[in-house]
């Protein structure tokens, strides 16, 4: 399936590099957190569930993901 981002506010991120690569992300959507590459708009977006994400956030603080 596929979501309807309909309605999602990107915003830049300020951490990103400074050679112009920028990634874009959507939270105002209801439980879905939508990421895309601000140099290609209509490209492809990833898609996650919020809690997924917030998941994801807490796995790094923890060091559970490793490099």
């Amino acid at each position: 399936m596929i979501p309807d981002l309909t309605g999602a506010t990107f915003h830049k991120s300020a951490l990103s590099g400074l050679n112009g690569q920028r990634a874009e992300i959507a939270t105002n959507l209801f439980d879905l957190v939508a990421i895309r590459d601000s140099k290609d708009p209509s490209g492809p977006t990833l898609t996650f569930s919020a809690s997924r994400r917030n998941a994801s956030i807490n796995g790094v603080k923890l060091g559970t993901f490793t490099v």
